[in-house]
Protein backbone atom coordinates (compact mmCIF):
# COMPACT_ATOMS: atom_id res chain seq x y z
CA UNK A 1 0.00 0.00 0.00
CA UNK A 2 1.51 2.75 -0.67
CA UNK A 3 0.89 6.49 0.52
CA UNK A 4 -1.03 7.86 -2.64
CA UNK A 5 -3.47 4.78 -1.86
CA UNK A 6 -3.61 5.39 1.98
CA UNK A 7 -6.83 6.57 3.73
CA UNK A 8 -6.48 10.65 4.17
CA UNK A 9 -5.95 10.42 7.65
CA UNK A 10 -2.95 8.68 6.96
CA UNK A 11 -1.64 10.84 3.62
CA UNK A 12 0.12 12.94 5.60
CA UNK A 13 1.76 11.56 8.71
CA UNK A 14 4.64 9.61 8.91
CA UNK A 15 3.38 6.22 9.59
CA UNK A 16 4.52 2.77 7.34
CA UNK A 17 2.31 0.87 5.31
CA UNK A 18 2.82 -1.88 7.70
CA UNK A 19 2.06 0.09 10.81
CA UNK A 20 -1.25 1.24 9.21
CA UNK A 21 -1.97 -2.40 8.02
CA UNK A 22 -1.78 -3.65 11.17
CA UNK A 23 -4.28 -1.18 13.07
CA UNK A 24 -6.85 -1.75 10.10
CA UNK A 25 -6.60 -5.19 10.33
CA UNK A 26 -7.15 -5.16 14.40
CA UNK A 27 -10.02 -2.71 13.76
CA UNK A 28 -11.68 -4.43 10.94
CA UNK A 29 -11.02 -8.58 12.85
CA UNK A 30 -10.15 -7.71 16.60
CA UNK A 31 -6.91 -9.33 16.40
CA UNK A 32 -3.61 -9.29 14.70
CA UNK A 33 -2.46 -12.66 14.37
CA UNK A 34 -0.93 -14.24 11.51
CA UNK A 35 -3.27 -15.43 8.59
CA UNK A 36 -2.05 -19.31 7.28
CA UNK A 37 0.31 -19.12 5.09
CA UNK A 38 1.19 -21.34 2.31
CA UNK A 39 4.49 -24.01 2.34
CA UNK A 40 4.32 -28.07 3.56
CA UNK A 41 2.50 -28.94 6.13
CA UNK A 42 4.17 -30.52 9.44
CA UNK A 43 3.92 -34.14 9.44
CA UNK A 44 3.56 -34.65 12.93
CA UNK A 45 0.57 -33.32 15.12
CA UNK A 46 0.94 -31.17 18.04
CA UNK A 47 0.10 -34.52 20.22
CA UNK A 48 2.73 -36.33 18.58
CA UNK A 49 5.24 -33.68 19.20
CA UNK A 50 4.96 -33.81 22.51
CA UNK A 51 5.00 -37.52 22.75
CA UNK A 52 8.54 -37.13 21.37
CA UNK A 53 9.61 -34.98 23.64
CA UNK A 54 8.10 -36.97 26.61
CA UNK A 55 10.07 -40.26 25.27
CA UNK A 56 12.92 -38.53 25.21
CA UNK A 57 12.96 -37.15 28.68
CA UNK A 58 11.87 -40.74 29.60
CA UNK A 59 14.97 -42.60 28.20
CA UNK A 60 17.50 -40.22 27.44
CA UNK A 61 19.63 -42.86 25.44
CA UNK A 62 16.89 -43.12 22.65
CA UNK A 63 18.64 -41.89 19.73
CA UNK A 64 16.43 -39.94 16.84
CA UNK A 65 16.56 -42.75 14.50
CA UNK A 66 15.09 -44.79 16.96
CA UNK A 67 12.32 -42.77 17.83
CA UNK A 68 11.40 -41.81 13.95
CA UNK A 69 10.94 -45.62 13.49
CA UNK A 70 8.54 -45.83 16.51
CA UNK A 71 6.85 -42.85 15.13
CA UNK A 72 4.41 -42.70 12.27
CA UNK A 73 3.33 -39.60 10.81
CA UNK A 74 -0.03 -37.69 10.19
CA UNK A 75 -0.62 -40.21 7.16
CA UNK A 76 1.01 -43.01 8.56
CA UNK A 77 4.26 -42.80 7.29
CA UNK A 78 7.23 -43.00 8.87
CA UNK A 79 8.76 -39.87 10.13
CA UNK A 80 12.66 -38.74 9.13
CA UNK A 81 15.30 -38.73 12.61
CA UNK A 82 16.10 -34.90 11.17
CA UNK A 83 12.27 -34.50 11.98
CA UNK A 84 12.79 -35.49 15.61
CA UNK A 85 15.61 -33.61 16.21
CA UNK A 86 13.92 -30.45 15.20
CA UNK A 87 10.84 -31.56 16.96
CA UNK A 88 13.49 -31.61 20.53
CA UNK A 89 15.44 -29.06 19.53
CA UNK A 90 12.60 -26.81 19.57
CA UNK A 91 10.92 -28.13 22.61
CA UNK A 92 14.30 -27.06 24.31
CA UNK A 93 16.24 -30.65 24.48
CA UNK A 94 19.65 -30.91 22.96
CA UNK A 95 21.57 -34.65 21.99
CA UNK A 96 24.77 -34.44 24.10
CA UNK A 97 27.25 -36.72 25.30
CA UNK A 98 27.48 -38.36 28.25
CA UNK A 99 29.67 -37.73 31.11
CA UNK A 100 32.64 -39.76 31.11
CA UNK A 101 34.71 -40.11 33.83
CA UNK A 102 35.68 -41.91 36.85
CA UNK A 103 33.40 -41.55 39.84
CA UNK A 104 35.70 -40.52 42.80
CA UNK A 105 35.00 -41.53 46.76
CA UNK A 106 36.44 -40.03 49.49
CA UNK A 107 38.68 -43.19 49.61
CA UNK A 108 39.95 -42.75 45.82
CA UNK A 109 40.84 -38.78 46.51
CA UNK A 110 42.91 -39.84 49.94
CA UNK A 111 44.82 -41.94 47.27
CA UNK A 112 45.44 -39.48 44.89
CA UNK A 113 46.30 -37.22 47.15
CA UNK A 114 48.73 -39.59 49.59
CA UNK A 115 50.02 -40.25 45.60
CA UNK A 116 50.73 -36.66 44.77
CA UNK A 117 52.27 -36.06 48.03
CA UNK A 118 54.49 -39.40 47.39
CA UNK A 119 55.97 -38.30 44.57
CA UNK A 120 56.01 -34.70 44.80
CA UNK A 121 59.65 -34.24 45.62
CA UNK A 122 60.50 -36.53 42.05
CA UNK A 123 63.21 -34.94 39.91
CA UNK A 124 62.95 -34.88 35.73
CA UNK A 125 65.09 -38.46 35.89
CA UNK A 126 62.78 -40.42 37.62
CA UNK A 127 59.66 -39.46 35.97
CA UNK A 128 61.46 -40.48 32.54
CA UNK A 129 61.17 -44.13 34.31
CA UNK A 130 57.48 -43.77 34.23
CA UNK A 131 55.55 -45.11 30.85
CA UNK A 132 52.24 -41.92 30.45
CA UNK A 133 49.51 -43.73 28.43
CA UNK A 134 46.92 -41.87 26.72
CA UNK A 135 43.22 -43.62 26.06
CA UNK A 136 41.99 -41.23 23.65
CA UNK A 137 40.30 -42.97 20.74
CA UNK A 138 40.35 -41.92 16.95
CA UNK A 139 38.20 -42.36 14.00
CA UNK A 140 38.76 -42.41 10.91
CA UNK A 141 34.76 -41.70 9.70
CA UNK A 142 31.86 -40.42 11.57
CA UNK A 143 30.24 -43.50 12.78
CA UNK A 144 31.90 -43.79 15.52
CA UNK A 145 28.65 -45.19 17.50
CA UNK A 146 28.79 -42.92 20.53
CA UNK A 147 25.76 -42.93 22.36
CA UNK A 148 24.11 -38.98 22.85
CA UNK A 149 21.97 -37.96 26.22
CA UNK A 150 18.69 -35.97 25.56
CA UNK A 151 18.89 -33.24 27.95
CA UNK A 152 17.34 -29.60 28.59
CA UNK A 153 19.71 -27.03 26.89
CA UNK A 154 21.46 -24.60 29.56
Amino acid sequence: MSSSTLPSPARGLPVKDDDFQTQTRLHEKDTVSDRPRSGRPRCTTQRQDRNLVRNHMNNTLLSASASSHQTRGRNRQRINANTVRRRSSTSGLRARRPYIGPILTQRHRQQRTLFAQEHAAWDCIRWRSVAFTEESQFCIDDADRRVCVWRRSG
